[in-house]
């Protein structure tokens, strides 16, 4: 099994990114004119922005790195919210290029065993959660191979809850035909340490689930640059 990287290592603002280290074996194969490791985030923004917007992009690229502090959260960021730095034609782009990425992530999780798999769920779920400025959540959906039917949002909130119905989940979980899940959700703060609330609605997911012969695995919160994983805590 090839190794997914975890972009978020060393940090938002510090990590660079490895397009072409991203891609799965029998993905789409994409080979840059220039390496990549060779530049820093500044001039990578500026490469990607002078598509769009080649006069401005090293002005873009500060503002970018201004707003956010990295290029994992910028990619991550909301288009709204990056549009209101560099306009909605330079906000489209990247919004395709973390959309490129996210289906690149997930793409050996649908043709492998999410329970061997840990390291790249955790470096999906970071590039898809870790930047949002508001709690959601997720519902990583298993068949009986353990491998992914379909990760949904089942729900969004405020910068410090997201609310969660459990029998919302199990009724979505039925009719995918789901045998198993993996929860999901983002901590804004940063912090991924559950609150007594995560632990109780957790709780009431696996009971529900349990009812109908549907596994929960884990539920993993998702903060800046950690994951936390309630069922290795002995939470769940």
């Amino acid at each position: 099994m090839v190794s997914q990287p975890d972009l978020f290592a060393r940090g938002v603002a510090e990590a660079p990114l490895r397009v072409d280290a991203l891609l799965d074996e029998g993905a789409l194969l994409l080979r840059p004119a220039v390496c990549l490791d060779a530049l820093d985030e500044h001039a990578v923004l500026e490469r990607l922005i002078a598509r769009t917007e080649p006069l401005e992009a090293g002005v873009l690229a500060d503002a970018l790195l201004a707003r956010f502090g990295g290029l994992g959260r910028i990619l991550g960021a909301p288009g709204v919210d990056l549009a209101r730095v560099v306009g909605v034609a330079v906000a489209d782009e990247l919004g395709l290029l973390h959309a490129l990425l996210l289906r690149t992530l997930e793409f050996p999780l649908r043709r492998r065993e999410v329970l061997t798999s840990w390291a790249a769920v955790n470096t999906y779920l970071r590039a898809r959660l870790a930047a949002l400025p508001r709690e959601v959540f997720h519902v990583l959906f298993l068949d009986k191979k353990n491998q992914l039917i379909a990760d949904e949002r089942l729900s969004e909130g405020t910068v410090d809850h997201a609310p969660v119905y459990p029998r919302e989940v199990v009724r979505r979980a039925l009719e995918l035909s789901a045998s198993a899940l993996v929860l999901a959700h983002n901590h804004p703060t940063g912090d991924p340490s559950p609150s007594t609330a995560d632990i109780e609605m957790t709780k009431q997911v696996v009971a529900a689930a349990k009812a109908l012969q549907i596994a929960v695995y884990d539920h993993l919160i998702i903060g800046v640059d950690q994951v936390f994983s309630l069922r290795a805590q002995g939470l769940m």
